[in-house]
């Protein structure tokens, strides 16, 4: 396996698993972000406020997104299959 092979399969990995994680990142963010205003609108100082909140969002994204995540990683490890011989070979 030569050193270009390797880094594309590294890169390839990195953007799948970007690319599953996204959804719930951005859920979590935005959420954060309306209990921060709505903390600093009310002066209500409670750290811990937001993680309720934030699991609720991440589980109904979750829910949401996982046929379009299994098929994402589905077809990342279905053509890493395929293409394992040639991998092989270089």
């Amino acid at each position: 396996m030569s050193e270009e092979l390797i880094l594309k399969l590294g890169v390839e990995t990195l953007k799948t698993t970007a690319m599953i994680a996204s959804p719930m990142l951005i859920g979590a963010l935005v959420i954060g972000l309306i209990i921060s205003v709505l903390q600093a609108i009310t002066q209500i100082n409670e750290a811990t406020l937001t993680f309720i909140p934030k699991m609720l969002i991440v589980a109904i994204v979750f829910a949401i997104a996982a046929p379009w995540m299994m098929d994402v990683m589905g077809h990342f490890t279905s053509e890493l299959y395929q293409n394992i011989a040639d991998y092989v070979r270089q």
